[in-house]
């Protein structure tokens, strides 16, 4: 059995590729001893070839002189997308870096395979962008022109979640009614579906500009950025009285998408200037070492560290700044982390209860919830399931190749429609 359809689940966090051969589904190993890898790309500062994955990331961790980059996804749909920016000596576009790291991945997926994959299906989330239809399609526009642009001849796209249901198939009782929750690194999608002999009817799909990325936002805002500043206040240049901090830069430091373009000598200079009239300098001069030293990323991954320490059993964790300054830290209980994730939590929360409204269920009619993605793991997710679906029972499927796997699935059973 042969395929030039590739299955791809092209994620905010993470990656994958898949075909179905005789034996089943076939995770294609897109990077050496893994079937997914990190959506994250370095560039050496000698203008050397582009890393992506795990090599990405090792370089980041290594101190190597150049620019990494993450959340490619988030920017899909937005301006920011088709902007020119200088990045390690050359001006580039984030649509062209997509096309690189789609690229990158297709010729993987070839020498793997030794196939040659002319068609591409691809997993999207129900909505790039929350209650935008214009934004939304703009965004599978780009992502298709990427696609296109990588080599691929044409792109059909299945949304995430109905990929993960489909995958998932036959983990509960014939006729249920399920629920799949697919909380990844930037969106956070839902299906409600009806087990059938023939595979699973989709009754209804929605999806929220919500994830892991804005969970790690909430926690630097709340617990990493005043140790840099926010909160702090200024002198004024002239007269008496203080003004607050500016939140700007800092949500840009907290938004994995944003943190490299905030090394520029502008806003170096603006951060210097808030050193010298900052009523406690000390916070505010961490922030311009930060900036100075290019630490962005290495504190969004001590944020994203603690808060999955501050998720595990035992509900205490620290974020470790130790890079910044010596011994600096900020404890982060399940309390604390609980508090800085409310709102999230209430929006998750109205989602879910909406996507039943859509397919005309009561709640206490899904037997079964079906947990995708990385971010599902969060112990808040499982608590809002529960009080919203008492008689579910929880399932949780391979969290990081469920949607690869259903975008397999479905790409063998749909082949014919590709030319």
């Amino acid at each position: 059995m042969q395929t030039d359809i590739l299955a791809i689940d092209f994620g905010t966090s993470n990656s994958a590729a898949a075909i179905v051969t005789e034996q089943g589904v076939r995770r294609i190993p897109v990077e050496q001893g893994g079937e997914t890898l990190p959506t994250a790309v370095f560039f050496p500062a000698d203008e050397s070839p582009m890393q992506i994955g795990a090599r990405a990331a090792e370089a980041l961790i290594a101190g190597e002189e150049g620019r990494y980059m993450r959340a490619l996804k988030s920017v899909l749909g937005l301006p920011l997308l088709q902007e020119k920016r200088l990045i390690a000596g050359r001006r580039r576009t984030l649509s062209g870096i997509i096309t690189e790291f789609l690229s990158e991945m297709r010729q993987r997926c070839e020498a793997a395979t030794g196939l040659q994959f002319r068609h591409a299906l691809s997993g999207r989330p129900v909505h790039f962008h929350t209650g935008d239809p214009a934004l939304d399609a703009q965004a599978e526009t780009d992502l298709r022109a990427c696609y296109l642009a990588a080599g691929f001849e044409e792109v059909a796209f299945l949304a995430e979640p109905e990929a993960a249901a489909l995958a998932s198939h036959g983990m509960g009782d014939a006729e249920e009614i399920g629920l799949v929750v697919d909380i990844g690194g930037g969106t956070s999608d839902f299906s409600v579906f009806r087990s059938t002999a023939a595979g699973p009817e989709i009754l209804a799909s929605n999806g929220i500009r919500l994830g892991g990325t804005d969970f790690d936002h909430a926690v630097s805002m709340a617990h990493a950025m005043p140790q840099l500043g926010l909160g702090g206040q200024l002198r004024r240049q002239m007269g008496a009285g203080l003004l607050p901090v500016p939140r700007a830069p800092y949500v840009d430091l907290a938004t994995w998408a944003k943190i490299p373009f905030l090394y520029t000598g502008e806003t170096r200079r603006a951060v210097a200037g808030m050193v010298r009239l900052a009523v406690d300098p000390t916070r505010m001069e961490r922030f311009a070492t930060v900036l100075e030293m290019e630490l962005g990323h290495e504190l969004a991954f001590a944020v994203e560290r603690g808060k999955i320490a501050a998720n595990s059993g035992a509900g205490n964790g620290r974020i470790e700044m130790g890079f910044i300054e010596p011994g600096l830290a900020a404890p982060l209980t399940r309390d604390a982390l609980d508090a800085a994730l409310a709102e999230n939590r209430s929006l998750l929360r109205a989602a879910m209860s909406e996507t039943l409204a859509y397919a005309g269920v009561m709640p206490d009619r899904i037997g079964r919830v079906i947990l995708v993605g990385g971010s599902s793991l969060m112990q808040f997710v499982a608590d809002e399931i529960a009080a919203l679906c008492p008689r579910a029972e929880l399932l949780y499927s391979d969290a990081f190749t469920a949607v690869v796997d259903g975008l397999a699935l479905a790409a063998h059973r749909d082949a014919g429609r590709f030319p």
